[in-house]
């Protein structure tokens, strides 16, 4: 079978018709999601916005390719885990230099919109993470939908503080500071699925390298 790996201790890698219908709502959800945080960002010039807006885009790309390798070889789906790993790496780090940059423009962040469109956000994320609860514990590729789900709540939750912060007292401090905090959870759960792809990848070549040594 093109989804089995001579790997020990398989997890669960998606070959589940539930856990796809639930991958095309919530690939739905965050791209929906993605358009409205973004444009309300640009409107409220929010960073933390901004920043949770493009969370739900990385998001969306990673649901895509995590349903479209469903099924592959297990080299496969680690592969496109480290794939999704790097691109939340790079996108903290944008992230990151694009909140240095914000503190050398001026103006405050429109608090009103970053709490309205924060709790609708949270609302969107709450439920991606309800459908997607019972699979967090599966290969590389599975796991990655989840700690970006998860990400994306917290994310929501962050926001929330941001424009609270900003609004108590009037400055963008308190929403460059909640972008920053994002920007290292991105990086984290990026080092977390990169490790769990190696992992897997290893565990996958061990057995093969053990046979020919053997057939030698």
């Amino acid at each position: 079978m093109a989804g089995t790996c001579c790997c020990n201790k398989a997890k669960f890698d998606g070959l589940s018709k539930a856990y796809k219908t639930v991958l095309w709502i919530v690939i739905a959800v965050n791209a929906t999601m993605f358009a409205v945080e973004m444009t309300a960002g640009i409107a409220a010039q929010s960073k933390a916005l901004q920043a949770d807006a493009l969370d739900f885009l990385g998001d969306t790309a990673t649901y895509g390719i995590s349903l479209a390798v469903i099924g592959m070889a297990a080299t496969v789906r680690a592969r496109a885990a480290l794939l999704k790993g790097i691109s939340l790496s790079l996108m903290g780090a944008w992230v990151f230099g694009s909140t240095l940059y914000r503190v050398f423009v001026t103006g405050v962040p429109a608090a009103e919109i970053m709490g309205i469109v924060g709790v609708l956000a949270l609302a969107a994320n709450l439920f991606s993470v309800l459908l997607l609860m019972k699979w967090k514990d599966g290969d590389a590729n599975v796991r990655s939908v989840w700690l970006c789900s998860r990400n994306d709540a917290i994310g929501n939750v962050a926001v929330l503080f941001a424009a609270s912060g900003v609004w108590a007292t009037n400055t963008g401090w308190p929403d460059l500071a909640v972008a920053g905090l994002m920007a290292g959870l991105f990086l984290w759960s990026s080092a977390q699925i990169l490790r769990q792809a190696r992992a897997e990848l290893r565990a996958c070549a061990a057995p093969s390298t053990a046979s020919a040594t053997a057939a030698e």
